[in-house]
Parts: C-alpha cells; structure tokens; sequence
C-alpha cells in the first residue's frame, strides 16, 4: 500500500532512497548501539524515523519541513516523517518496527505500554495536560452540554483518540447513558480539525475535539472555530506523548530525549515550539495517565 502522506526529506529536500532505509534501518532498531552522535565528515549518516498522527494539526506542512531541518542540524543525522490520517496506522508502525519515535495520543500510548517507553511530553500553556471539549454550532444555543445532545449527528474524531472519542463516551456512560445508542448516528472524521469543520458546517450537530488543536485552529483559523461554541470540557488528562520503541538504542533514547527537553533554550528551537504553541517538552510519567487508564478498565479495554 502506498501512503501519500510520507515526508520523506533528505537536507537538500530530495527523496531519501529506499535503499539507504533499509540499509540504516539496523542502526536505530538494533540494539546494539554503544555509541550515538554526529556522523563523522564523509560518513553516510544514520536514518531516524519518527511518526505523527492527527494529535497534530497535520496540515501544516512547512513547519513540520522546518522542524525536520531544525532537528537534523542539532542531531547530526537524517530523519523521516512518516505521517499517517489515523491513530491505528501511526500504531501499526510502531509495531511492524518502521519508526523509531512517535508523537502518538495518551490512548494508544497506554495500548503500545509494553512496547514503547515514554520519550517526552509537550508543555502547552506551561503544563502536560489538556483536555477534551465537546462543541456544538455557534448558533445552536438549546445545548448546554453533552446532555442535550441525545438523538443528535455527532462527530468523533478516531476510534484509538482518548479526547475525539473515549473521553466523551466515557462521560455518558458516568451519565447513565449507553453511547452505543445515545446518538442517533455517529461518524468519525479521522481528524479533530475535520471534527470542527464537521461541526462548523452542519454535518452534525455536536462533536468530540482535542483542546490543544481547538485552540490552535482558534489561533491560525478563527474564522472557523468562530463558527462552534464549547459546551462541556473534560477534566485534564496528560498531554499526547512523544514515545520511542523499546527497541531503539538507549544512546539514541538518551540524545533525542536531551534535545527535546532543552529545545526550549535554542532561540531557532524556541521558534519553531511558538509555532506549534507549545512551552517546551517534560519527561513525564506514565502516572500522568491514570485517568485515562481508568477510562478503557471500564469499557474492559485494559
């Protein structure tokens, strides 16, 4: 299967063979790295990979090239961005052992637990966590919440999202409710941008989004978030995580972990977490999503 969604970039923006894949591919997944860092002048250098799902606004595809840029000049060797439009194909990457670092949501993090280890968490507004928020039109001021929304078209975001899916569902069944029949029909976007467009132009009545992409399409496209109104927000939950596979190298965990808790300081670095509204990365714990652990045990998912 081919996916279009692969940024594949080598420094002078050409296509990165394959071959040069395959032939690295040892390197990071090994497990026998005893050192890591910058290829020497001459030397062919190692390939990374890292995988984004719809826990970012994916569309923005001149700052993930920026980003890209930004992390091979500090790291000293070639990375791949492989995105994907939903959370199973970023998961079944990780799985089949085609990245090595993802920015994954909490939900698949706690399912991947026995197979990746907690990388980094991003910092937004200066905390690790943020939350879900369901939103109905601007003008459709008869909803006060989740409540009313019973009989309704609503739109989740994917089926592995905690804040697009399990949060909501979860809050109806503290309700009382069954979310298998709450709605009157249902549908997933596979993106909680496309969520907001589906709520902002009719397509149903109420839908189930990520605060952090809420409130950064609030920033680069109020014309469309002016068109919704939040009417419920969830407790906090921990922020989507940057995860490695348990396979990669611990010299190699240690370097790209090291980088992303101190890009803050780099003024280019601190530029390019403006751009993604972000403060900076913590290492985090897995405690941090004990909430949403708690959430899956009650639909019999952990």
């Amino acid at each position: 299967m081919t996916h279009k969604k692969d940024v594949v970039l080598s420094p002078g923006g050409n296509p990165l063979r394959r071959r040069t894949l395959a032939s690295l591919v040892g390197l990071a997944l090994g497990g026998g790295l005893t050192s890591w860092g910058p290829a020497s002048r001459g030397a062919t250098r190692p390939l990374v990979r890292m995988g984004f799902t719809p826990a970012f606004v994916h569309d923005q595809h001149a700052l993930l090239a920026d980003w890209r840029a930004y992390m091979e000049r500090r790291l000293g060797f070639a990375l791949e961005f492989k995105q994907r439009d939903s959370y199973r194909e970023t998961m079944d990457l990780l799985r089949l052992r085609q990245i090595d670092f993802a920015w994954v949501c909490d939900y698949p993090y706690l399912h991947l637990r026995d197979l990746v280890r907690l990388l980094a968490v991003p910092l937004y507004k200066g905390r690790p966590y943020y939350r879900s928020f369901v939103i109905v039109a601007a003008g459709n001021k008869a909803v006060t919440g989740l409540k009313d929304l019973k009989n309704s078209v609503f739109a989740y975001a994917d089926p592995l999202s905690n804040t697009g899916y399990l949060s909501p569902r979860y809050a109806l069944r503290r309700m009382g409710e069954d979310p298998q029949h709450f709605f009157r029909k249902t549908f997933f976007t596979w993106s909680h941008k496309k969520v907001v467009e589906a709520v902002a132009w009719g397509m149903a009545q109420g839908g189930a989004v990520d605060s952090y992409i809420w409130e950064t399409l609030d920033r680069i496209d109020p014309a469309l978030t002016r068109r919704t109104r939040i009417v419920e927000r969830s407790p906090e939950y921990g922020f989507p995580p940057f995860v490695a596979h348990r396979d990669v190298a611990p010299a190699l965990f240690e370097q790209m972990q090291n980088f992303m808790l101190t890009m803050h300081q780099d003024p280019e670095g601190a530029a390019i977490l403006g751009r993604l509204y972000l403060d900076g990365f913590t290492r985090g714990e897995p405690g941090m999503y004990d909430g949403v652990a708690e959430m899956m045990r009650a639909f019999g998912e952990l």
